[in-house]
C-alpha cells in the first residue's frame, strides 16, 4: 500500500497495524483471551516437551482482571503463593489490567493495538505459560538447607526466563506452521518484546543517572522501539517509580539463555525437558550463581 520508496518507518508501522487490526482486543474480551492463551500454549509445551508441567497447574492458575490498587506500573503480573506459604495447592494469580475507565477512547484504541490479540499470546507466554507461572511453580518444589534462597529470589533470573521463555513458545510455533500468518504475527511481536526489553534497561539507566528527558524518552519508545503512545506513557512512568527492575529483563534474558545453550553442551543426549527442567530445579537464584550450581563454570 505503502509502494517501495516509503520510509522505513512507515513501513514498520504499517505492517505493525495490519498485525493488530488482524486479531483486535478490547476491554470486554481481553481476559477471556488470555485464559485461552494460556490453555493453548499449555498444550504446546507438552506437545513440544519442552519443560515439565504439573498436571494440576492449569487447574491452580486463575486469570484476574487486575486489582485496582495494583494498577499503573504494569501491564499483567504473576502473583504466586508465597514462597515460604506451607501445602497446598494454593492459586497463582495472572492479573491482566484494563484501561483506566477515564481514558478516551482513542488512547484505549492506541492501547489494544499494542495489546492485540498476538501480542496478548506473547504476553501470556512470559507471565504463566512457559513462563513465570510455570517457573515459580518449580521455585517451589526446591527444598533447600535453610528458606533463604526462597525468600531472595532473583528478579534477574525470573525476569531472564519469562524472555527466554517468549522465544521458546515462538520457535515452537514456528515448527509446527512455520509459514502460517499469525506465526508470523506472533514472531514480530516476540522481537517487538526483545526490542522492548533492551529500551527498558536504557530507560533504567538514563532515567536515573543521565537525566533523560521525557520527551527523549517517548521518542525512543515509540521511534525505535514501534511502541503505540499509550504503552511508552505507562513505560515511563513505570521507569519513574521504579529502578533498576527494568533492566532485568535485558540482563536476565541474556545469562538465561546462555545458562541454557550451556547446560544443553554440557549435557550430550538429554532432551530439551531435561534441560529445562535442571535449569529451572534450583529455585530462582541468581544466573552468576546458578551457573555454578549447574558445575558450568
Amino acid at each position: 500500500r505503502l509502494g517501495v520508496r516509503a520510509p522505513a518507518g512507515e513501513v514498520v508501522r504499517a505492517v505493525m497495524d495490519a498485525v493488530a487490526a488482524s486479531a483486535p482486543t478490547t476491554d470486554r474480551d481481553v481476559l477471556e483471551q488470555c485464559v485461552a492463551r494460556l490453555d493453548e500454549l499449555t498444550a504446546l509445551v507438552r506437545r513440544h516437551d519442552l519443560v515439565s508441567v504439573p498436571n494440576d497447574l492449569l487447574a491452580s492458575t486463575q486469570v484476574i482482571v487486575m486489582p485496582e490498587v495494583e494498577r499503573g506500573v504494569s501491564v499483567a503480573y504473576c502473583d504466586p503463593p508465597g514462597a515460604l506459604e506451607p501445602g497446598g495447592p494454593h492459586p497463582t494469580f495472572f492479573a491482566v489490567s484494563p484501561t483506566p475507565s477515564d481514558w478516551p477512547a482513542q488512547q484505549v484504541a492506541s492501547f489494544y493495538r499494542e495489546y492485540n490479540g498476538h501480542m496478548l499470546r506473547n504476553l501470556t507466554a512470559h507471565e504463566a505459560m512457559p513462563g513465570h507461572v510455570l517457573q515459580l511453580e518449580h521455585a517451589r518444589a526446591f527444598i533447600g538447607s535453610t528458606p533463604v534462597r526462597a525468600a531472595l529470589p532473583s528478579g534477574t533470573f525470573i525476569e531472564g526466563w519469562a524472555v527466554y521463555a517468549e522465544q521458546l513458545v515462538a520457535e515452537a510455533v514456528e515448527r509446527e506452521a512455520p509459514q502460517a500468518v499469525s506465526t508470523l504475527a506472533l514472531r514480530l511481536q516476540q522481537l517487538k518484546m526483545q526490542l522492548r526489553s533492551t529500551i527498558n534497561a536504557i530507560l533504567d539507566v538514563r532515567v536515573h543517572t543521565r537525566a533523560m528527558s521525557e520527551a527523549e524518552a517517548m521518542a525512543l519508545m515509540t521511534e525505535r522501539g514501534h511502541q503505540e503512545v499509550g504503552e511508552a506513557a505507562g513505560k515511563w512512568r513505570r521507569a519513574l517509580l521504579t529502578s533498576a527492575q527494568l533492566s532485568t529483563y535485558y540482563v536476565g534474558y541474556g545469562e538465561v539463555s546462555a545458562l541454557a545453550a550451556d547446560l544443553a553442551l554440557g549435557r550430550p543426549g538429554a532432551g530439551t525437558r531435561a534441560v529445562h527442567d535442571e535449569l529451572l530445579a534450583h529455585g530462582s537464584p541468581s544466573p552468576r550463581l546458578l551457573r555454578g550450581l549447574l558445575r558450568l563454570d
